[in-house]
């Protein structure tokens, strides 16, 4: 498993990948969320920057998007 700050700091940069790499950052992030070993502070943290990411894809596919 790859570093918490490492997980974390993949999410940031999810825009900017291939899909694959995404859905790699993205299992990443599912993995430390479903982990009740990892401290809440850890999970709540990736969790937020997970929501935010799929806020700020949403909002610029849809706007991006001529048939809206």
């Amino acid at each position: 498993m790859q570093s918490l700050q490492t997980v974390y700091d993949n999410l940031e940069k999810i825009d900017r990948v291939d899909a694959t790499t995404s859905a790699i950052y993205r299992q990443s992030a599912q993995e430390v969320l479903a982990n009740p070993e990892i401290s809440l502070e850890w999970r709540k943290a990736i969790c937020d920057r997970l929501n935010q990411v799929n806020h700020d894809l949403t909002v610029h596919y849809v706007v991006d998007d001529d048939s809206y």
